[in-house]
């Protein structure tokens, strides 16, 4: 089986590709990965048309797969990281968390929890 290596991503509306590339390629070298390790941008579907997601998927040559809410829910259950005001605006306790768990699938763990910029939150999960 194909190991599958997914940046989940959560950012503010209008957030630069430029800033989320450079967060995801951060969150790659502090787990020891080289961005021809990842699979995907993974972002919750309420993002749909977020141009921010869109330009750093380009800029990191991967393709940006928005998941269900059914997904990120089933997902949270593992992520370590909880804000309460992520929770008031969205539901999920952790967005980035969520997104990259449920891009890497049921079985997959974190590899970096959540790690933030300006705008942008990234967290790197891995199917097991």
């Amino acid at each position: 089986m194909t190991r599958i290596v997914a940046a989940g991503l959560g950012c503010r509306r209008d957030c630069p590709g430029a800033e989320i590339a450079a967060l995801v390629r951060l969150a790659l070298d502090e787990a020891g990965l080289a961005p021809g390790d990842l699979a995907g941008l993974f972002a919750p579907a309420f993002k749909q048309g977020e141009a921010g997601l869109t330009a750093a998927a380009v800029l990191l040559g991967v393709p940006l797969v928005l998941m269900p809410e059914t997904a990120m829910k089933e997902a949270e259950p593992r992520a370590v990281t909880r804000s309460e005001r992520v929770v008031a605006l969205t539901g999920l306790g952790s967005v980035a968390e969520t997104a990259a768990l449920a891009g890497a699938g049921p079985r997959s763990r974190l590899l970096r929890a959540r790690i933030a910029s300006a705008h942008a939150t990234c967290a790197l999960a891995v199917s097991e």
